[in-house]
């Protein structure tokens, strides 16, 4: 739920960004998070699936993972956020306790390619927000965690067209996936899976 300790931590995050880019920080220095409406639209994917697994690639310093772990606990769902910069890790941590959201949110602490090769779980959902070169060989190694129903939601897909475009054409193009593209913000594509992956 949205209580007051969870919005007044999102509040102050908001306000984080904001100095940072009127600062011209470096994309790397900055939180890199997303708008607040692409928050609350996690926040109501998470919120309306009882018990939901979530999967963040990308955590950052735990804006978006408090809007996903704040409407899975309404369910008794969880979010597990991968991020490997070890001060983003230490920001996220912090933030989360602020907000109260421990108990439903895990951060594992690496490199996204290794831990998802070594990950067993499966996922109702995916969000992808790391580096953009990155989405294509993530989403290959996400979906084998995701059932059939479960959805991967990509950001950046319009503001940073280039590369991916071509992350959103090849999901569009799949024939096991309806993916679409939502202009909400900088852009997201949802791909939800209609049928396993075909096996090479």
């Amino acid at each position: 739920m949205l209580d007051e300790r969870v919005l007044t931590v999102l509040a102050r995050l908001e306000a984080e960004d904001r100095v940072e880019r009127d600062a011209g920080l470096r994309p790397d220095q900055r939180s890199r998070q997303v708008e607040p409406t692409t928050g609350r639209f996690l926040f109501a994917l998470a919120a309306a699936q009882p018990g939901i697994n979530a999967l963040e690639l990308g955590g950052s310093r735990g804006y978006s993972a408090i809007w996903l772990a704040a409407g899975a606990r309404l369910e008794a769902g969880r979010v597990v956020s991968i991020e490997r910069d070890a001060g983003k890790c230490a920001a996220w941590r912090t933030n989360l306790a602020d907000a109260g959201l421990e108990e439903w949110a895990e951060l594992v602490e690496g490199d996204a390619f290794e831990v998802l090769r070594e990950t067993r779980d499966t996922f109702d959902l995916v969000f992808l927000d790391a580096e953009k070169d990155d989405y294509e060989a993530l989403f290959g190694l996400a979906r084998p965690l995701l059932e059939v129903g479960g959805l991967v939601v990509a950001d950046n897909v319009l503001s940073h067209a280039d590369p991916l475009a071509r992350y959103s054409e090849a999901r569009q193009a799949d024939q096991t996936l309806s993916s679409l593209t939502l202009p909400l913000d900088r852009g997201l594509e949802l791909s939800t899976i209609l049928a396993e992956a075909p096996t090479s």
